[in-house]
C-alpha cells in the first residue's frame, strides 16, 4: 500500500474531532488538538512512517502520545556513556508506549537521524538504548525528537521501572481487600432480608438492613473500583470503549439505584451485586498483574554479568580497580583465579583453564595460554591470567546475547490476551443491548422510567464478563497450583496457553538431558589406583578432580588428601613420593603418547612410579528418566529434537543414550536462534528446554520455554517455566497439564458465551431483576470455576 494509501485508512479511523496524532478530542472544524500534535504528525509523515497511525492501538488507560511541550530537560551528559571510539550510549525508559507500532515508530525514526549508530526499544522493560556519533549529534537533540512524538523519556533506572509494577500489583491486592471484605459482609446483609421477606420481616427492619448495607458498600466501591473507573474514564475520554466500561457503568448505576431504591423505602437494594461485582473482576486482575509482575527482563540479569568491576594494569605495572565503562581496548587486564571475566580479550601472560558452559555450552573446561581468545562471562578456574582489552560494554559477545534475548522478549511480548481480543466487540454491544433495553421499555412499552432502568442495569450485570475473564484464570491458578505441587513454576501469564500450543520440543544437552557435570564412568578394576588419585584430585577445584573425589567416595574407597601435592596450572596435579613424582592429568603432563587411546572423552591420566598409568574417562549422565520421558513424548506425536553449544561427540553419545534422532551441536547464540526462527518458519510451535547463559536468547525467542532450576539466573529468567529436582518428568508433566488446561479453558469459553446466550433474552424481556441478574452471574462463574476444578481430579487420575 502506498503512504498516501495508509495515510487514508488511518485518517478513517479518526473521527472529525479527533486529533489525527493522539486521539484525544479536536477543536470543532479542527484535524489536530494543539500545535505541538501538528508538528509531530508532520514528522511523522515527512519520514514516510505513516503506517504506524494504521497499525497503531491506543490503550485507553495509559497517556495519550501528546507531545508535553514543558517537559523537563534531562541532562544527558551526566548518564551518557563513552564508548571510545567516538560514540556515546545512554539508557532510557520511554513512558507511553502503547503497542509495537509505537516501538517501531522511535525506532524508525531514530534510525533516520544523522549521527545516530544505533537505537533499541525493549517494550518489556520499555528501555531505550541509544547510540551515537559525538562529532554529527548530541543527545539533547535525539531525546528531543522522541519527546516530539508526544512519548516521555527519563534515564533509564531498573529499579524504578520495577517499583511501578510493585505499586499496581499491592493497589489491586488492596481493592480486593476491601471489596472482599465488604461483599461477604453485604452478602451476610442480603441473606437476612431474603429471609425475612418470609418471615414476616417488617419495612423499618428490613431499610435499617439496607441503610447498613450502604455504609458498608458504597465506600468500598469508591475504593476498589478505582482501577476500573480510572480506565473506563481513560477510554471516553479518548472516545474509545474498553471492556471496563460496561463494568464502571453497572457498577455505578447499581449502587446508584440500590441508594435511590433505599432512600425511598422500596423493597429491592442491589448493593451486593455491585460489590460481589467487582470483587470477582479484581481477583481475576490481580491475579494477571501479578503473574506479569515476575515476568522481569532476563536481558537486565544477564548484563549483570558483565558489571563487575575489573582491574586495570598499568604500564608502569600498578594496578588500580575500575568499572568496565572505564575500560578501553587496548588495556590491560587481570582476571584472578576464581574471577569471573569482564571483558573480551586475547590472554597475554598466564596459563590456566577457563569454565566457558555459560556461553558456549562445552561442559569441559577450556586450557587458556598466551594468544588464547576470552569472552565476558567465562570464569577463570585457576591461576590468574593478563588479558589484553579487545571489547567492552555493548560490544561484548556477553552484550551481543542480552540484544538478542532482549529482541526475542520484544516479539514474544506482543502476545495478546483472549480478554484484550474481544474488549472492543464486547463493549459496544453490551452498552447497545442495554441502551436499546431501556428505550424499548420506556419509549415502546411505555414501562415508568425507574422500571426500563431497572432492566437496563440488569442487562449490564446479566453480561457482566465475570464468568469470561474467570475462564483463563480460574484454570490458569489451579492448574500453576497442581504444577507447583510436583515443582514447576510458571512465571508467565501466558505459558500455560503457549504451552498447550507446543508440537516441537527441543532439548539443550548440558543440564537439561543431562545431569549438568562430568561424572566418572571408566577406570577398570584399578580401585587402588581411583583411591589414590582421588587423595591428589581432593585439593583441586577442577570438575573433573571433583568428579573423581565423587566416584570414590560413592565406592566407598578411602580418600587420603595428599596436603603436599600442587597445582600445576593448566595441566594437572603432582607430588612428591619417595619413588618418585606422582602425576595427575592431561596427556602431555603425565607423558602419555598421543598415539595410544583415543581422547575423544574428557579424560585425566594417573601415573606411579612402577606402575602402569591409569586412564580416568569421564562423560556427562543422562537425567534418570530421560529417556522413558522422551520415549512418552515421542508417543505423543511430540517432534523431538537437540539443539546444543557442546562438542558434536558428546552431543551424539547423549542423543543415542536418550532416543534424540535431530540433534545439533556447537550452536552458538545467534545460531540456535535462527534454528527456532526456521522451525517456527515451517509452521511448529517450540518449546525450548536448557539451562545455560548461550540458551538465554533461544530461550526468549521460543513460542515457550523451560529451565530446570539449577540453571543460571538468566536462563530462570528468560524461560516461562522452572522446574525442580533432578528428573525431566517436570516437563512431560508441564505439557500434559497445559494440553488438559486448554481443554478446559475452551469449555469455559463456551460455558461463558452460552450463559449470555440463555440469560441476555431473558433480561431484555425483562424477566431478570438486578438481584437475579447478580446471582445468575454469580453461578455462572461458579459454574466455571467448578469446571476449572476438575484438572485437579484429572490430575490426581
Amino acid at each position: 500500500m502506498s503512504a498516501d494509501g495508509i495515510s487514508a485508512v488511518a485518517d478513517a479511523r479518526i473521527t472529525k474531532h479527533t486529533c489525527r496524532h493522539c486521539g484525544l478530542p479536536a477543536p470543532t472544524g479542527a484535524v489536530f488538538c494543539c500545535t505541538g500534535c501538528h508538528a509531530a504528525y508532520d514528522t511523522v509523515r515527512g519520514l514516510g512512517l505513516d503506517a504506524y497511525y494504521a497499525r497503531r492501538s491506543l490503550d485507553p488507560a495509559l497517556a495519550p502520545p501528546k507531545p508535553d511541550e514543558d517537559a523537563p530537560a534531562i541532562d544527558a551528559a551526566s548518564y551518557a556513556r563513552d564508548l571510545g571510539n567516538g560514540e556515546h550510549a545512554i539508557d532510557l525508559v520511554v513512558e507511553g508506549l502503547h503497542c509495537a507500532a509505537c516501538v517501531w515508530l522511535i525506532e524508525a525514526v531514530l534510525a533516520r537521524q544523522r549521527g545516530v549508530t544505533g537505537a533499541r526499544l525493549n517494550m518489556t522493560t520499555r528501555r531505550l538504548a541509544l547510540r551515537w556519533r559525538v562529532a554529527e549529534t548530541d543527545a539533547e537533540t535525539l531525546i528531543g525528537v522522541v519527546q516530539r512524538l508526544g512519548y516521555r523519556l527519563a534515564p533509564f533506572d531498573p529499579a524504578a521501572v520495577d517499583a511501578v509494577g510493585t505499586r499496581r500489583e499491592r493497589e489491586l491486592l488492596r481493592a480486593m481487600a476491601v471489596a472482599g471484605f465488604a461483599a461477604a459482609n453485604v452478602m451476610l446483609l442480603s441473606v437476612s432480608v431474603w429471609a425475612g421477606h418470609s418471615q414476616g420481616m417488617g419495612p423499618a427492619t428490613r431499610d435499617l438492613l439496607h441503610w447498613i448495607s450502604a455504609l458498608i458498600a458504597l465506600p468500598a466501591v469508591a475504593y476498589a473500583g478505582r482501577p476500573f473507573f480510572r480506565s473506563a474514564l481513560g477510554a471516553l475520554t479518548a472516545r474509545v470503549l474498553n471492556m471496563d466500561v460496561p463494568i464502571s457503568l453497572a457498577v455505578l448505576l447499581a449502587a446508584g439505584m440500590s441508594l435511590h431504591e433505599t432512600a425511598v423505602g422500596a423493597q429491592h437494594a442491589y448493593f451486593d451485586s455491585a460489590i460481589g461485582l467487582l470483587f470477582f473482576l479484581l481477583v481475576g486482575r490481580y491475579l494477571d498483574q501479578r503473574a506479569r509482575g515476575r515476568a522481569r527482563s532476563a536481558a537486565e540479569h544477564l548484563l549483570a554479568l558483565g558489571g563487575a568491576a575489573v582491574t586495570v594494569i598499568d604500564a608502569d605495572g600498578g594496578r588500580r580497580v575500575v568499572p568496565p565503562a572505564r575500560v578501553r581496548a587496548g588495556d590491560r587486564v587481570l582476571a584472578a583465579a576464581g574471577e569471573r571475566v569482564a571483558v573480551d580479550g586475547t590472554v597475554t601472560t598466564g596459563e590456566s583453564q577457563l569454565d566457558t558452559s555459560l556461553l558456549d555450552g562445552e561442559t569441559t573446561p577450556t586450557v587458556a595460554g598466551p594468544g588464547t581468545p576470552v569472552y565476558a562471562g567465562t570464569l577463570n578456574l585457576q591461576a590468574p591470567l593478563t588479558v589484553t582489552v579487545k571489547a567492552v560494554g555493548a560490544d561484548t559477545l556477553l552484550a551481543e546475547i542480552a540484544r538478542l534475548v532482549e529482541a526475542a522478549e520484544q516479539a514474544r511480548g506482543r502476545h495478546v490476551a483472549l480478554a484484550d481480543r474481544v474488549a472492543r466487540l464486547y463493549a459496544p454491544v453490551v452498552h447497545g443491548l442495554a441502551l436499546a433495553t431501556f428505550l424499548g421499555w420506556w419509549g415502546l412499552a411505555g414501562a415508568p422510567g425507574r422500571d426500563a432502568l431497572l432492566n437496563a442495569i440488569a442487562v449490564l450485570i446479566i453480561t457482566c464478563p465475570c464468568a469470561l475473564a474467570l475462564a483463563v484464570p480460574a484454570v490458569q491458578v489451579i492448574a500453576s497450583g497442581r504444577l507447583f505441587r510436583r515443582g514447576v513454576l510458571v512465571k508467565s501469564p501466558t505459558a500455560l496457553e503457549r504451552l498447550a500450543e507446543a508440537d516441537t520440543i527441543v532439548f539443550d544437552k548440558t543440564g537439561t538431558l543431562t545431569e549438568g557435570r562430568p561424572e566418572l564412568v571408566s577406570n577398570g578394576d584399578e580401585h587402588d589406583a581411583l583411591s589414590a588419585a582421588a587423595g591428589l584430585a581432593a585439593v583441586s577445584r577442577h570438575p573433573l578432580a571433583r568428579a573423581l573425589v565423587r566416584a570414590a567416595d560413592a565406592r566407598g574407597l578411602p580418600v587420603a588428601v595428599a596436603s603436599s601435592a600442587r597445582e600445576v596450572s593448566g595441566r594437572g596435579l603432582e607430588m612428591d613420593s619417595p619413588e618418585g613424582p606422582v602425576r595427575l592429568g592431561n596427556r602431555a603432563f603425565c607423558g602419555i603418547d598421543d598415539h595410544g587411546v583415543g581422547s575423544d572423552q574428557a579424560e585425566l591420566w594417573f601415573v606411579r612410579p612402577a606402575a602402569d598409568p591409569v586412564r580416568f574417562a569421564f562423560a556427562e549422565q543422562a537425567r534418570i528418566d530421560a529417556g522413558a520421558v522422551i520415549a512418552n513424548l515421542r508417543a505423543a506425536d511430540d517432534r523431538l529434537a537437540i539443539l546444543s553449544g557442546d562438542r558434536p561427540v558428546a552431543v551424539e553419545a547423549i542423543a543415542h543414550a536418550v532416543g534424540i534422532e535431530d540433534r545439533t551441536a556447537a550452536a552458538d547464540p545467534a545460531e540456535k536462534c535462527n534454528r527456532l526462527d526456521a522451525l517456527a518458519a515451517d509452521g511448529r510451535r517450540v518449546l525450548m528446554v536448557g539451562d545455560g547463559l548461550n540458551d538465554a536468547p533461544a530461550l526468549a525467542a521460543a513460542h515457550v520455554s523451560m529451565s530446570p532450576s539449577s540453571a543460571v539466573d538468566i536462563a530462570q529468567t528468560a524461560a516461562d517455566l522452572v522446574f525442580q529436582g533432578a528428573r525431566l518428568a517436570p516437563v512431560e508433566e508441564a505439557l500434559r497439564t497445559a494440553r488438559q488446561a486448554s481443554r478446559l479453558v475452551r469449555q469455559n469459553i463456551a460455558l461463558a458465551f452460552a450463559y449470555n446466550v440463555l440469560t441476555i433474552p431473558l433480561a431484555v424481556a425483562g424477566q431478570v431483576t438486578p438481584l437475579i441478574a447478580a446471582i445468575a452471574m454469580s453461578a455462572s462463574s461458579l459454574v466455571v470455576i467448578a469446571n476449572a476444578l476438575r484438572l485437579n481430579r484429572e490430575g490426581t487420575r
